[in-house]
């Protein structure tokens, strides 16, 4: 399986500005620039889209642990929280957190920690990331 998107960019790194379009169409041309990324101006960036697929990625992975587990799922929401660090001349993304509450009737708290766990640790998008990820999952 292979997914692309692709990135235009215009003019220079602080004054210009570009484009972010996936292959799906989900965005198509969407703005972003340095204002949007570091400053206080509406619209996508990078590392926003990096947080949203990591939550997406795990909670798909967690669905299908819990299935697999015996433990149909009624809902999981998850949120992403990425920190990136000005290191050296440049930055990084340093870590991630997920947060994650999660309705799955009949399940104990140990083998829901452990089955998040395994997602967390198991979902493509974890292991792509050089950062620390952390999580805190709430069984409701």
């Amino acid at each position: 399986m292979k997914r692309s998107a692709s990135a235009v960019w215009n003019g220079s790194g602080k004054e210009g500005t570009g484009s972010l379009t996936t292959e799906s169409g989900t965005l198509s041309a969407t703005p972003y620039s340095f204002k949007k990324r570091f400053g206080d101006e509406k619209g996508t960036n990078p590392e926003e889209l990096i947080a949203v697929a990591h939550a997406g990625c795990f909670s798909m992975a967690l669905a299908f642990a819990l299935s697999g587990a015996g433990h149909e799922p009624r809902s999981i929401e998850t949120k992403a929280d990425l920190s990136m660090e000005q290191q050296g001349g440049g930055f990084a993304i340093t870590a991630v957190h997920l947060t994650t509450k999660v309705s799955a009737p009949g399940l104990d708290e140990a083998k829901f920690q452990e089955i998040a766990k395994g997602a967390k640790e198991n979902c493509p998008v974890s292991k792509v990331l050089n950062a620390t990820i952390t999580m805190d999952a709430t069984l409701a």
